[in-house]
């Protein structure tokens, strides 16, 4: 019977431990529930938890996170485009005076022209004298020679440089073949960017 007496008291004190658990949990099941919701948490007893912040304290830090929260953004999307924008603005004035104090380059090229006689009695001198006559805007008559071309006829073989922009190689050979007495016909022999 003393065995019986001693688990009956010990069961008591097991069922006490597990109402006093019960009890706690309950107590702060209702304090995380007004704690979420801003109001005060009621004890099992329906009274007001002294631990328990009240609404008034949580109120008044909540507006301070909010009021911090608008000041501070993380992404200030209207600031970051202005700034891109005056520093792109500054890069393309920046570019623009480089290039404005660049030179501009003149697109040339150097030319080869094989320029053919008659037949062999024709004056190669005059034939020479007749072609550095032309003159155009963008032309600059370069180095001749004579090389022989068959049956004792030699070709005059001359470089000039042209500005590109000013100068047409057909306008050349135009000027060039008009001098009819003497040149048979021209070749580009060589033509070449510089």
């Amino acid at each position: 019977m003393a065995k019986i007496d001693s688990l009956e008291k010990e069961t008591r004190e097991f069922k006490k431990i597990a109402q006093d658990l019960k009890d706690l949990v309950t107590q702060l099941t209702s304090r995380v529930a007004a704690l979420e919701k801003g109001s005060p948490a009621v004890c099992p007893t329906k009274q007001v938890c002294p631990s328990a912040p009240t609404a008034a304290k949580t109120v008044p830090a909540k507006k301070e996170t909010e009021e911090e929260e608008e000041d501070f953004e993380l992404f200030d999307d209207e600031e970051d485009e202005e700034e891109k924008e005056r520093i792109k603005q500054e890069r393309v004035k920046a570019y623009e005076a480089r290039k404005a104090n660049k030179p501009v380059l003149i697109a040339k090229s150097n030319i080869i022209l094989d320029v053919k006689p008659w037949d062999d009695e024709t004056d190669m001198a005059k034939l020479e004298e007749c072609v550095r006559s032309v003159e155009m805007d963008g032309l600059l008559w370069g180095n001749s020679k004579f090389v022989p071309l068959a049956y004792g006829i030699r070709k005059l073989q001359i470089s000039c440089v042209v500005e590109d922009d000013k100068v047409s190689t057909d306008d050349l050979e135009e000027k060039i073949c008009a001098f009819e007495d003497y040149i048979q016909s021209m070749d580009i022999a060589a033509f070449n960017k510089i």
